[in-house]
């Protein structure tokens, strides 16, 4: 905000986060979205607020409950502090003596940061991967966005280069998750940032590897939007960065995620080639040291292979998702509910009506107790 506009606390803050009006309305705008709150906030409202008066010097009245509550919680203090005029600004010289000292607690921050600090937020990040994929994602997200937050941070303060990179593979797990878990939870938009900050960090990560996999993990959005021909290139991409450089398990899943892209676009030859490839090159033992963050066996591949063929109105896909859901473990509550919704589209189009049925009540519970707006807006699409 420009220093005639700070009037009030809130244009102060603007001020300090380097945000315009028009990016903190963008924000503003996107959070009451996200939270269910009834506001919008314009930039020229924003300038009023900052300013503390209207545009011919009026003073400003009581603003809209919606608003009130849309700044609150969002800026974690109260409306009446937030419209608060505030002292005059300091001098130059006072100024560049507070953001010297903050630059330097920041730097020491940094550097408290080791790799044993990378390590405990690894932990942290692979326990809320183990409760998702048992729980679904609705009362995790919140909190992986605020660590997210925390993480990118820290980044920008670390000066040590081996630190920096253990980091940003860190950042690259927690991101994708949460780009999955947003998806899960029908936020398509921010699903999409979160797996493009996934590509950033993976950028600073130094891993083409970590760059493919959050790749492919933003093409799902594009299958959801219905942007097929791009998921198709964008997985392949993926595939072709990852060659020769990603360990045998990320690139069998990445072949099976271009196989699910080929099945949507409606090349059905494609697809199979792609998944006989993927289970060609998965490796026996499916912990794999080098993709950690990658839950993916062979059951998990006939999982997606089913689906694929679901997609194509093969009739084997019965069978297929049949043994998958034989051998899927329990854990795996929301794999379950999407494995179900595959069985139900493909008994439906065979005229299995009773099995497929059955499926579906299965799965409407199962997408009701791990929170997935995603397979229940399926569901609802197959079953009306």
């Amino acid at each position: 905000m420009e220093s005639g506009h700070r009037r009030t606390l809130l244009g102060e803050l603007l001020h300090e986060r380097g945000l315009t009006a028009e990016e903190f309305s963008e924000q503003a705008n996107r959070y009451a979205y996200q939270h269910g709150i009834d506001a919008t906030l314009s930039a020229r409202h924003v300038h009023r607020l900052a300013s503390g008066q209207r545009a011919d010097g009026r003073p400003l009245g009581a603003p809209r409950p919606g608003t009130k509550r849309l700044l609150e919680e969002m800026l974690g203090v109260p409306i009446d502090r937030l419209l608060k005029p505030v002292a005059p600004a300091r001098s130059e010289a006072q100024a560049w003596s507070a953001e010297a000292l903050d630059l330097r607690a920041r730097i020491r921050s940094g550097r408290a940061v080791d790799q044993e600090t990378v390590s405990l937020l690894q932990q942290k990040l692979d326990l809320t991967r183990v409760i998702d994929r048992r729980l679904g994602a609705s009362a995790l997200l919140g909190e992986l966005r605020a660590q997210i937050s925390q993480m990118w941070s820290l980044l920008g303060n670390i000066l040590d280069q081996q630190v920096r990179i253990a980091l940003a593979r860190v950042l690259v797990d927690a991101s994708t998750l949460a780009g999955w878990q947003s998806l899960d939870q029908g936020f398509l938009r921010e699903s999409w940032e979160h797996y493009n900050q996934a590509r950033s960090a993976a950028r600073v990560a130094e891993s083409r590897a970590l760059e493919a996999y959050a790749c492919a993990g933003q093409a799902v959005v594009l299958l959801d939007i219905g942007e097929v021909e791009s998921a198709v290139e964008l997985t392949r991409y993926a595939c072709a960065v990852a060659e020769h450089r990603a360990p045998g398990l990320l690139t069998s899943w990445l072949l099976a995620g271009h196989g699910e892209a080929l099945a949507a676009a409606g090349d059905r030859d494609g697809s199979l080639r792609a998944f006989d490839h993927a289970e060609w090159i998965m490796p026996a033992d499916s912990a794999d040291a080098e993709a950690p963050y990658l839950v993916f066996d062979g059951t998990h591949l006939t999982r997606w292979r089913g689906s694929a063929l679901a997609r194509l109105g093969e009739p084997e896909a019965v069978d297929v998702l049949s043994s998958a859901l034989d051998r899927l473990h329990p854990d795996f509550a929301r794999a379950e509910t999407a494995l179900r919704v595959d069985l139900v589209q493909v008994l439906s189009v065979h005229g299995e009506r009773g099995d497929a049925s059955a499926h579906a009540e299965r799965a409407r519970l199962l997408a009701a107790q791990v929170g997935s707006t995603r397979q229940r807006r399926r569901l609802e699409a197959l079953t009306g």
